[in-house]
């Protein structure tokens, strides 16, 4: 039988990498590509082991790729990159939305323009070091938790389309991190089984999104201003920098002192007024979204459960319709520009940006 030939992105790290030396093992053609997306001059970006932006992450990708007999490609993604993914990470903080890049980043560049690479190369497939796992139902094609549910990434990926998920491979999906470890130093990888990993937005490596936004927004200052604090009544209690450099939930670098712990649970950027309010005040029952996966109608609300941050566990669903959703119990945190994902046992079954 013919092998069959997979596109495997590729980011010099540990993850692509094992990726790669289980798709060989099962007998797969891989061609490797790494993406360059974003070019940055910070220290933080520049020196080794922060970030897939850097010149260290492409070579170490390609040498790993070389050490194994693939070929291959770097690949200039920026243009996209920037327009899609970027812009919007823009418009949704100045909106005074929390934006999750990745997710957009996942659906339109790591799949979008990568299955369109695998077209021109003939590669059936497409790979990636995701943890998380596809299964068919009566010829449909969901996103399944990945073995290790600390690291599942369903939460980032849930934009992927059947036609998507019907040519990719998550090599790593029933392998727990511990195990990914253990076969990098099996085959010689000791320095990536012990390589720091990189939490941060790949175009934001020292994680200061304000100073990013100040960089690249046109006229900046015109449009971030100090302006109020005030509580759920609409009482003032102190004014704050700008809303763009704030966040829903955020309880630390307020620079204001009530007496009592305080947290962010609302960002008018119409009027740069934010809500403070009390740990309590970051439950809420309900949201709205704007659904962009819908797999859910004929499964009972009662069978289902969503979460609305990556860390956060999936809570049961009492009510969902027409793009709102209610809660069994209150969660914490709910985020506009972020996602809720809904899950069905441990599918995928629905997504969209919350409102």
């Amino acid at each position: 039988m013919t092998k069959k030939k997979v596109l495997l992105g590729m980011s010099g790290g540990i993850d692509s990498t094992v990726s790669a030396l289980l798709l060989i093992e099962q007998g797969y053609e891989v061609v490797g590509v790494t993406f360059r997306t974003y070019d940055s001059m910070k220290d933080s970006c520049i020196a080794k082991e922060k970030g897939c932006c850097t010149i260290d992450s492409i070579m170490e990708a390609k040498q790993n790729a070389e050490r194994m007999g693939f070929e291959h490609h770097i690949v200039d993604f920026r243009e996209p990159f920037r327009r899609c993914v970027i812009q919007n990470f823009i418009d949704e903080y100045m909106s005074g939305r929390t934006p999750n890049p990745c997710v957009l980043c996942n659906s339109t560049i790591k799949w979008g323009e990568m299955l369109k690479l695998a077209d021109e190369m003939g590669c059936d497939y497409i790979a990636t070091g995701h943890y998380a796992r596809i299964a068919e139902r009566d010829g449909h094609f969901y996103l399944r938790t990945a073995a290790d549910t600390k690291k599942d990434q369903t939460y980032f990926l849930w934009m992927l389309t059947d036609e998507q998920l019907r040519r990719t491979i998550f090599p790593l999906g029933d392998y727990t991190k511990d195990q990914v470890r253990e076969i990098a130093r099996s085959h010689g990888y000791e320095k990536l089984a012990v390589k720091r990993e990189s939490q941060e937005i790949c175009f934001i490596p020292d994680d200061d999104y304000r100073t990013f936004l100040r960089a690249n927004v046109p006229d900046y200052e015109e449009h971030v201003r100090p302006g109020e604090y005030v509580d759920a009544a609409g009482k003032v209690l102190g004014h704050h920098e700008g809303y763009v450099n704030y966040t829903i939930g955020q309880r630390k670098g307020l620079g204001i002192a009530l007496g009592h712990p305080a947290y962010i649970t609302h960002i008018d950027a119409d009027t740069n007024r934010i809500t403070l309010g009390t740990n309590e005040d970051m439950y809420a029952s309900e949201l709205t979204f704007q659904p962009s996966v819908s797999r859910y109608d004929d499964i009972p609300a009662s069978e289902l459960r969503a979460k609305v941050r990556y860390r956060s566990q999936a809570v049961p669903v009492q009510k969902i319709d027409e793009g709102r959703l209610v809660f069994a119990s209150p969660v914490w945190g709910i985020t506009p520009g972020q996602s809720v994902v809904i899950y069905h046992n441990d599918l995928v079954v629905g997504g969209g940006i919350i409102l």
